[in-house]
């Protein structure tokens, strides 16, 4: 087990690092809930309205 004193746990650093691999992971997450809500919105609006495609 390692013993750390508790004026080394002060010194300790740390914090987020933002990559291009976050932003971009970041975007296609947004881009994809807006086209969900894209979709949801169309088949609502095709559904109020009867317009509807058979099966």
């Amino acid at each position: 087990m390692i013993e750390i004193k508790k004026n080394e746990i002060f010194s300790i650093e740390g914090g987020l690092s933002v990559s291009g691999t976050l932003i971009n992971s970041l975007t296609a997450g947004v881009k994809i809930i807006l086209e969900l809500g894209r979709s949801l919105g169309s088949a609502l609006r095709r559904g109020g309205s009867g317009k509807m495609c058979s099966i």
